[in-house]
């Protein structure tokens, strides 16, 4: 752009192009913390509004990532996760060579609700496990799983350390999945859910839905959310 048209711009938008400048020129790599809001004001001679603003924009665009509470990150390439086939989270995030980790907030028995018990073909007030992980690559949180399983299709699913291994591991070897549907939805996660995932009020959601079977048995029905600017989903099929 001409530096004359650049004097044209908001403020807001020279440092917006000023931040995509150092990444596109490869100054600011994939996971490098850029200066805080104080010091891009300090640095800029601009207000913090401003900075703010920026900021925010290009965590919207996907060219930053917002970790509350952590700083600022020059945003990778969003990771893809398959649509049409269910595989295992740590297997996605190993092959793109980072670490997972998995944080179990809820691992119980209950009973289940009108819905989830219409999702599993059972009765309300059946009894139904329940579980919710956390998973994250390279200590970043990527995904809330929130799952039910009917105890029928996997009844030693409680036992589980899933610090080490993840359900789908466990759930491929107890009940293999034979049929799956999956429906997905763009959301604005809970503030419960916000925290959890260390995203901004304003950042928006994908919520991927999803119910299994094993031979014709309810097995699972699960509720992944994962942040818009971390993930994107992606589904291919071919025609018979």
């Amino acid at each position: 752009m001409n530096p004359l048209n650049i004097e044209l711009l908001p403020r807001y938008s020279r440092v917006k192009r000023m931040i995509t400048d150092r990444i596109d020129s490869g100054e600011w790599q994939p996971r490098h913390r850029i200066p805080s809001e104080s010091e891009l004001v300090r640095d800029l001679g601009v207000s913090r509004m401003t900075i703010n603003r920026a900021l925010r924009e290009l965590t919207l665009d996907g060219r930053l990532i917002r970790v509350q509470g952590v700083g600022t990150f020059v945003a990778e390439p969003k990771p893809i996760s398959a649509l049409f086939e269910v595989r295992n989270i740590a297997d996605e995030i190993a092959a793109r060579g980072h670490r997972h980790s998995a944080q179990v907030l809820i691992l119980r028995k209950e009973k289940a609700s009108a819905d989830i018990a219409q999702a599993l073909g059972m009765k309300a007030g059946d009894p139904v496990f329940h579980s919710v992980l956390v998973h994250a690559e390279d200590d970043v949180p990527v995904q809330i799983e929130d799952r039910y399983i009917s105890p029928a299709a996997a009844p030693e699913y409680l036992e589980q350390d899933f610090t080490t291994q993840t359900p789908y591991v466990y759930l491929m070897a107890a009940a293999p999945i034979s049929e799956a549907e999956h429906v997905i939805d763009a959301v604005h996660a809970t503030p419960a859910e916000r925290k959890l995932l260390k995203i901004e009020p304003n950042e928006p959601c994908l919520c991927l839905t999803r119910t299994t079977w094993s031979n014709g048995r309810h097995v699972s029905y699960s509720r992944l959310l994962y942040p818009g600017g971390r993930y994107r989903l992606r589904g291919k099929f071919k025609a018979l």
